[in-house]
């Protein structure tokens, strides 16, 4: 998969917004990865804020939609993982910002 097929896939999860905090999925730093294969399956690798995160399901499927909108994806799966842990330092200088957080 080329840079460019990754910024596209990471520009569209700019999309999902989490429902509790309003801020896109990237700019929290919830998605760690992003691969495309031969068949155009995608694989997003991704956490939540918290294990009990109750939006976890909205989210993943806003993945599937979002994903689902370039040409390119066929399926995706959406790997939750929980290590590396979130923290608010895997958030951009924009959701910091937006959030109040320092």
């Amino acid at each position: 998969m080329d840079q460019d097929m990754k910024d596209s896939m990471f520009g569209a999860l700019e999309n999902v917004i989490d429902p509790e905090l309003g801020i896109d999925i990237v700019n929290l730093g919830l998605v760690y990865d992003v691969e495309l294969d031969e068949e155009g399956v995608a694989t997003v690798t991704m956490t939540l804020t918290s294990m009990g995160c109750p939006m976890g399901p909205v989210i993943v499927d806003q993945v599937n939609t979002a994903l689902g909108e370039l040409p390119e994806v066929k399926s995706t799966n959406v790997n939750i993982i929980w290590n590396p842990p979130w923290s608010k330092d895997k958030m951009s200088r924009y959701a910091k910002m937006a959030l109040g957080v320092r």
